[in-house]
């Protein structure tokens, strides 16, 4: 014996959450379900399942990397919206963003970016970039896709509201997203500086109601009235924004294919325009020689994840 104490088995991964469970409504438990646990970085992944009411009562599956600081204290949380055919899955297995959220204590969630499954509507043939895998982030209205395509109302309020619930985070919270999902980062935050501290984009669409990209979306899910489409597109929302600050951080790749292709689906120039007009203060930097790839992302996601949570802190501690 040399004086070392005997030291029970560790807990296994799941069972923050589940001893932090026990105290919620058995409502809220009843609707969770851990599909995967992976201990990362200092800290543990979870695939989590339950049922999203804004997306028709339909299971839906996020991801939530909870570093081991949030064991101590409730943390803030920065929202990934990811891009067109994307899960929950492809941020979490590409970005490398685990060991950030460690160095600077901020939770990470990771909705999906559509509804899915049995009886979620789709168009035939199907293609890749409209319905299951491309929910644009915001609320149908054409009768085909209303019931289920309120991916906005699912971000900004539904998902917000469980995650807070059911894990231990403050009610502090910044967004970032990629492509499609830099579009949806920007018009949430746009519409709902309240809720959002900062937001930043890696190669957003910016100004969908003028590319194929977002026509296509936008009259699919909202109809031929374009004054509708406006508030979900960047460049229109920027216009009149009139909220507070929203630290906008915004990284495009010079060399990104739907940038200097033969269709510019991207149009960040329209966006610092309106911004700059508008005198909306906008980060917009413009990355030598990075394409639309995850290789992109990884590079700089260090640097977004930073720049939320030195923001979240400063204002969790005001």
């Amino acid at each position: 014996d040399f004086g070392l104490r005997q030291h029970p088995p560790p807990l296994p991964a799941s069972t923050s959450i589940n001893l932090f469970l026990r105290a919620r409504p058995r409502d809220l438990m009843a609707s969770l379900v851990v599909r995967a646990s992976n201990r990362v970085a200092q800290g543990v992944l979870r695939r989590v399942q339950h049922t999203a009411g804004s997306l028709g009562g339909i299971p839906s599956t996020f991801a939530v990397y909870e570093p081991d600081a949030s064991k101590y204290k409730k943390l803030p949380v920065v929202y990934w919206l990811s891009g067109l055919t994307c899960t929950d899955e492809n941020f979490s297995q590409k970005a490398g963003a685990f060991q950030a959220a460690c160095d600077n204590e901020v939770v990470l969630v990771m909705p999906d970016t559509s509804p899915r499954g049995e009886g979620v509507p789709d168009e035939e043939p199907k293609v890749y970039d409209f319905g299951v895998g491309a929910g644009f982030y915001l609320n149908a209205t054409t009768e085909k896709y209303k019931k289920h395509y309120n991916m906005y109302d699912y971000v900004v309020k539904e998902l917000p509201e469980f995650v807070e619930a059911n894990f231990p985070v403050s009610s502090l919270r910044s967004v970032s997203g990629h492509s499609m999902g830099g579009h949806g980062a920007l018009t949430v935050a746009l519409k709902n500086p309240d809720r959002y501290t900062s937001v930043s984009a890696f190669a957003p669409i910016c100004n969908p109601m003028n590319v194929p990209w977002g026509t296509k979306a936008l009259s699919l899910y909202l109809g031929d009235d374009k004054e509708a489409w406006k508030q979900y597109d960047a460049t229109e929302l920027i216009k009149s924004y009139k909220g507070r600050d929203l630290h906008i951080l915004c990284d495009q790749g010079t060399e990104d294919n739907f940038l200097s292709g033969e269709v510019n689906q991207l149009q960040p120039l329209a966006f610092i325009a309106a911004a700059q007009e508008a005198k909306i203060p906008v980060t917009f930097r413009m990355q030598a020689g990075y394409d639309h790839s995850y290789y992109f992302i990884s590079t700089f996601i260090g640097e977004h994840i930073a720049h939320h949570a030195k923001l979240l802190h400063a204002r969790g501690s005001a």
